[in-house]
């Protein structure tokens, strides 16, 4: 949703946009040329018209002008694309830095001071350079609204920054198919005055709206974070994984390798659910969709999680 129409989001929008009408504008022109000249010589080398093949003989000029100008046309669109993308690789060096950890299917978002989100939240008018971590397979951060797009790869070093430029809330994508869930992997921007940014920025509370009365707000809000919601609901229905309502101190059927065994949710089981995930899997859901959060979440972490599992016991 892109709340300043009309308006440039961000720094590289006029670059983008004036690289992308030539392209599209030369694009056209050739379009329309060759559709005529195709109309053109249907009809005036039709058979009726032609009853006696001839031989027509070559020219050397229309070869080289036919040559020439697609070249320098191709070395002009060239150019307002490396224009425009070129200072997207030179971020300025007290661009704010933010790391951007994509997993199947969410991202989440981690500030310097230690703050994570699983929103983008920048102040205005204010350089950021985002760090592009993936933890399983190639995805791909994509805000369209700032013309900026890069692929997250595991293992490899990328990055991308730029200046917002108006407040506003904008639409965030994962543009690279990642898997079963990957039109679920969204998120927005939000671009808020400096003033807000800071006051959002040491406001170290996890309360989500909606969710602040609820008992175990704080686990709800990890989940949140961490795009656990992508693929497990709290209602009861079902996604790629098993939905978090009644889970906790219930009976469950897992396969243990190829042996099926009944466990209990306990404490010991949701955290060996989220540190090992593949070692038991809920019988009727798939193997190997779901990483490790080893790396990612605290004991104390998933003890405000399972607090928050025991509230929805509670609302049942």
């Amino acid at each position: 949703m892109y709340r300043s129409a009309g308006l440039e989001a961000s720094n590289f929008v006029a670059g983008v946009d004036k690289a992308y009408i030539i392209i599209m504008g030369i694009s056209l022109v050739f379009l329309v040329a060759l559709t005529v000249i195709m109309i053109w010589f249907v009809y005036r080398y039709h058979e009726k018209r032609n009853k006696v093949a001839t031989q027509i003989p070559g020219s050397n000029r229309l070869e080289i002008i036919w040559t020439a100008i697609p070249t320098l046309l191709v070395l002009l669109m060239f150019y307002y694309g490396w224009i425009a993308y070129r200072p997207m690789r030179n971020p300025p060096p007290d661009a704010m830095k933010v790391t951007s950890v994509a997993r199947m299917w969410s991202f989440s978002f981690q500030y310097e001071n230690g703050k994570r989100s699983d929103k983008l939240i920048l102040p205005v008018n204010k350089p950021v350079k985002i760090d592009l971590l993936s933890v399983d397979v190639i995805h791909s951060l994509f805000i369209p609204a700032f013309r900026v797009k890069e692929d997250m790869v595991p293992g490899q070093e990328k990055f991308m920054w730029f200046t917002p430029t108006n407040l506003g809330t904008y639409d965030l994508f994962c543009a690279e198919y990642c898997g079963l869930q990957h039109s679920y992997m969204t998120s927005t921007v939000e671009v808020l005055s400096e003033e807000d940014f800071n006051a959002w920025y040491v406001d170290t509370t996890l309360v989500i709206a909606g969710e602040a009365e609820m008992p175990g707000a704080a686990g709800f809000a990890i989940l949140q974070v961490n795009g656990c919601n992508a693929c497990h609901t709290s209602d009861g229905s079902r996604l790629v994984g098993p939905s978090h309502l009644g889970v906790y101190g219930q009976p469950r059927m897992v396969l243990r390798g190829r042996e099926k065994i009944e466990v209990v949710a306990d404490e010991e089981y949701i955290k060996r659910a989220i540190y090992d995930p593949e070692y038991e899997i809920v019988e009727g859901y798939q193997k190997g969709l779901m990483q490790s959060y080893r790396d990612v979440l605290t004991d104390d972490d998933i003890k405000l999680i399972i607090e928050y599992l025991k509230g929805l016991n509670e609302k049942r």
